[in-house]
């Protein structure tokens, strides 16, 4: 594959994999770097000694492969926060309330009761240590939005970020240690005093800088609704997004312009090139061009918070900038690579990230896929060409990231070409005159009737999204994909756009095999997918229960049919079981699950003259029973309570569980109880 024959390509996937291996696999740190070290002294020695016919020796490529294996691994490793003696995990927790002096490292989506922060942990107990946490403080009509280098001090109980309560649920606490976070406060405005809202970091300067482009935009008269798009469009910042426009975006296709990446760094370098232009007449005006280039591009990507997919584009059109300065050309694979091995190199946890893979996977599908498709049909008129060649560039990164955006969101937007035929060619546009109302803005010049025709520009853009959100039947749902679906997908593309290419048989056969096992992994997946069980689900307030038989999934519920059809708890557990048919049911009180029998005891606390022995009780809707009688009469071998109940009750039932030696489950705290 002609990928593969760049050096740094392979160097770069060298890397990725042994980032990987840091992280799955417990390397211990020193010897990992004791072997590292040996190896680029031997790759020194060996260069020295065979100079020029070291490019022969296999020997030397294998080393220097393996090498850069182990460079991934320590890289990762050096990350690590946790290898760290200061780190807050490694100092004995012992008190129940702590004093920490935490400083404000990223705002996240507030939830309906929080604003979320990630933190870097100054202090704790007055001891100097280091770390990140996440925060949750209240919302409360007083609170104020905390700025990024902002410094308090605050008193608070340290919690782990709880796992997953339901199965295939997504998992938070994974997401976070990503980011090295393990723990979280929740605090209020009486549990905080701040100590200092002044930035101290360019992250800071950046986050002052958004703050006063919002207060001068909202002074002007635009409506929250506008600034929200505005800030994801220019600032790189989605936080305060409506949760029905956010999945409007989703649901077309066109979330892809809600987070700053490669089509906004390329139209912003295009501006840029265009204003910087009359540099070039300057004496060193080659130099100075490009030199302030890639400093605005990464003035840009630091305020638009360094996502991965921002980091990547801004990357990698530098080393485009730098290429062209020196005149020599950028095979485009080149310069991907040499961009994912810079930032996988200072940032190795960007590997695991969505965002970064969604990335470099859309950009491979246009450069290698966009080219075939477009050679299919050549337009004479321009108009009709200039859409074919965005329709063709958009269905190339929806190739190139439809196998793992259907294994991250189990979803496939059928209309993705239709929103994006109108959206991309206006969006250079949107930006431009966005960036010219922002500076306008800044500058306290910008009239009224500006900010009106770019308020209905972003409202028609809006308008636009949600009318083709509104076609649900063109939008894929709950489609169930794996690990190994991901991997032969990629390997029937990559098969058939060689073939195209090199019209080489071998590459043929491997698509046609790829297809095959893709098919008989279907056919394995459905015949085997035999499993009869019952689940009580963890869902606070209410209670679910699941009777599974095979591919049919029977759910006894007490939710309206509104928070049924919103509620994920059923759609996840569907999705990762590849369950077919599922039908709903009113709850009952006894259920037979083979030989045993489970007794459902509700409010009104009913279990009393049964004609049965149960096995199992479940608990729920906070029933005003005595347990220990309940014990006495029924002699369950467990007993489960879900997260209908209240949780003082909860715990005077686990007391008594305790004391009695008969094993209690609360799904609130060990997660969905499952009947095998």
């Amino acid at each position: 594959m002609k990928l593969l024959s760049f050096i740094v390509v392979k160097l770069t996937i060298c890397l990725a994999i042994g980032i990987a291996l840091g992280r799955y696999l417990n390397l211990d740190f020193e010897i990992s770097l004791l072997i590292t070290l040996t190896l680029l002294i031997t790759i020194g020695l060996y260069w020295f000694l065979l100079r020029r016919k070291v490019s022969k020796q296999p020997l030397f490529g294998l080393l220097v492969y393996v090498a850069m294996l182990c460079i991934g691994i320590n890289a990762y490793q050096i990350k690590n926060e946790k290898l760290r003696p200061q780190h807050y995990t490694n100092i004995d927790l012992k008190e129940s309330y702590e004093n920490f002096t935490l400083k404000i490292k990223e705002r996240l989506k507030p939830d309906l009761y929080n604003e979320k922060y990630i933190v870097n942990l100054e202090s704790f107990n007055r001891l100097a240590t280091e770390g990140q946490l996440l925060i949750n403080v209240r919302l409360d009509s007083s609170a104020i939005t905390l700025p990024v280098d902002a410094l308090i001090f605050a008193n608070g109980k340290l919690q782990t970020i709880q796992k997953p309560l339901n199965p295939h649920q997504f998992d938070y606490s994974q997401y976070l240690e990503l980011k090295q976070v393990y723990h979280q406060l929740y605090l209020d405005k009486n549990s905080i005093r701040i100590i200092s809202t002044e930035p101290t970091s360019i992250y800071g300067y950046a986050d002052q800088l958004r703050r006063h482009i919002n207060a001068r935009l909202l002074s002007s008269g635009f409506e929250d609704r506008t600034l929200s798009i505005i800030n994801a469009l220019l600032l790189g910042q989605r936080q305060s997004i409506d949760k029905t426009i956010y999945n409007n975006y989703v649901n077309s296709g066109t979330i892809h312009i809600l987070a700053v990446s490669g089509l906004h760094v390329g139209i912003l370098l295009w501006i840029l090139n265009f204003l910087f232009r009359p540099l070039l007449y300057l004496k060193h005006g080659r130099i100075i061009r490009p030199t302030l280039l890639i400093t605005l591009l990464w003035l840009f990507a630091v305020i638009a918070g360094l996502s991965p997919s921002v980091t990547r584009a801004v990357t990698m059109f530098s080393i485009i900038s730098i290429a062209m300065h020196l005149k020599r050309p950028a095979n485009i694979y080149n310069t991907l690579a040499i961009s994912a091995f810079i930032i996988l190199l200072f940032k190795p946890a960007f590997l695991f990230e969505v965002g970064f893979q969604l990335s470099y996977l859309a950009v491979l599908g246009i450069v290698s896929i966009q080219p075939l498709i477009y050679k299919l049909w050549k337009p004479k008129l321009l108009l009709i060409d200039k859409l074919w060649q965005i329709f063709t560039v958009t269905l190339a990164a929806q190739i190139g990231v439809a196998p793992i955006g259907l294994f991250y969101f189990h979803q496939f937007p059928g209309l993705f070409f239709v929103s994006n035929l109108v959206v991309i060619p206006f969006l250079g546009v949107i930006l431009g005159f966005g960036l010219l109302v922002i500076v306008l803005a800044l500058v306290k010049v910008l009239p009224d009737w500006i900010v009106t025709i770019y308020s209905t520009v972003i409202d028609g853009l809006n308008g636009f999204i949600a009318w083709v959100a509104q076609f649900e039947d063109f939008l894929l749902r709950d489609i169930p994909f794996t690990v190994l679906q991901v991997v032969l997908c990629y390997t029937i593309i990559i098969s058939f756009v060689q073939f195209y290419k090199f019209k080489s048989y071998k590459w043929l056969i491997t698509g046609l095999i790829g297809i095959i096992s893709f098919q008989a992994q279907l056919v394995f997946s459905n015949h085997y997918n035999e499993s009869e069980n019952f689940i009580v689900f963890n869902k606070s307030r209410h209670t679910i229960l699941g009777l599974r038989q095979n591919s049919h999934l029977l759910v006894h519920h007490n939710l309206d049919s509104l928070k049924y059809q919103t509620d994920k708890v059923i759609q996840n557990y569907k999705v990762g079981e590849e369950i077919n048919h599922v039908t709903t049911d009113n709850l009952e009180s006894v259920y037979k699950i083979k030989n045993d029998e489970l007794l459902v005891i509700d409010s009104l606390g009913i279990y009393k003259n049964l004609s049965f022995p149960p096995n199992y009780v479940l608990l729920r809707d906070s029933p005003r029973i005595n347990l220990n009688r309940l014990i006495d009469s029924l002699a369950p071998i467990k007993i489960i309570a879900d997260a209908s109940n209240y949780k003082s009750y909860v715990q005077r039932w686990k007391a008594t569980c305790t004391e009695r030696k008969i094993p209690f489950h609360y799904t609130n705290e060990k997660g969905a109880y499952i009947f095998k």
